[in-house]
């Protein structure tokens, strides 16, 4: 193995959190104020992943006051405590740069409700019509 793979594997974080992009996501990120540390959410939709290994990124993009904020997470950052989804967004893009230019409730993605699995297509198949 190589020596960058080596201390990637050393440095990196063990499990990331399952983020895809158009997903609402809460970002638990720590903040460092004068002596005190504390942990700020920032909640928004991602637009963007980039990078692999311990070079992977997140952006995410939110509405503060009428004007778009985006920031970059990098996902192994010890700054980075958590990042929960809160919904799933349907999307047919890796990037979804478009939003930029969308104006409030038109930033909305349609939201994915739940996973269908095999068994359950099937089994609504099978049942017989009343």
């Amino acid at each position: 193995m190589h020596r960058l793979q080596t201390i990637e594997q050393e440095l990196g974080k063990k499990t990331l959190p399952e983020v895809r992009i158009g997903d609402t996501v809460e970002v638990h990120y720590l903040i460092k104020e004068g002596d005190k540390e504390r942990v700020q959410l920032f909640i928004g939709t991602v637009i963007a992943q980039n990078g692999r290994g311990i070079r992977r990124t997140v952006t995410v993009r939110r509405i503060v006051q009428g004007e778009g904020v985006e920031r970059v997470f990098p996902l192994h950052n010890p700054r980075v405590k958590d990042i929960v989804s809160v919904r799933h967004g349907e999307t047919r893009r890796a990037k979804l740069f478009f939003l930029r230019d969308r104006v409030g409730k038109k930033t909305r993605l349609r939201e994915v409700f739940g996973e269908k699995e095999e068994g359950e297509a099937g089994a609504e198949a099978d049942a017989p019509q009343a």
